[in-house]
């Protein structure tokens, strides 16, 4: 895929950013040519592929919108804060899977228990065992 770029090559807006950025006597020294292809090779996207790309236009009375629909993988970095609010979500999940699991085996263990008629405190009860029986 050739380039076709209408003004000089110096006037594309990558160019200048790029060659404003480096001292003078060495912006200088590029060819239109080389410049031709470093603003061919950094123009190119990279983080362009996406598992969803949907693209369209809708046209409404004299005027046409587009909307584009994109969704994949997120490959950047996290910033600290999201890094932060990531591990603290992670930290949450990770406490009340522990409680429902702690919670469930206490009430499983206290079916045990009554199942094998073991009575820690006499004259007390939950009712769960004999709600479950009655249930059954």
């Amino acid at each position: 895929m050739v380039l076709k770029i209408k003004r000089p090559i110096k006037e594309e807006p990558n160019v200048q950013h790029m060659l404003e950025r480096m001292p003078k006597n060495v912006a200088d020294s590029f060819t239109d040519d080389q410049l031709f292809h470093l603003n061919t090779a950094l123009a190119g996207r990279r983080w362009g592929s996406h598992k969803i790309d949907v693209r369209g236009t809708i046209g409404l009375l004299r005027s046409r919108y587009y909307f584009v629909l994109l969704a994949g993988r997120d490959k950047r970095d996290l910033s600290r804060t999201e890094s932060r609010i990531g591990k603290l979500v992670m930290a949450a999940v990770i406490a009340l899977f522990l409680c429902v699991s702690l919670m469930l085996g206490l009430v499983l263990l206290y079916i045990l228990k009554s199942w094998l008629g073991i009575n820690l405190f006499e004259g007390f009860s939950l009712g769960l065992w004999d709600w479950l029986k009655g249930n059954t």
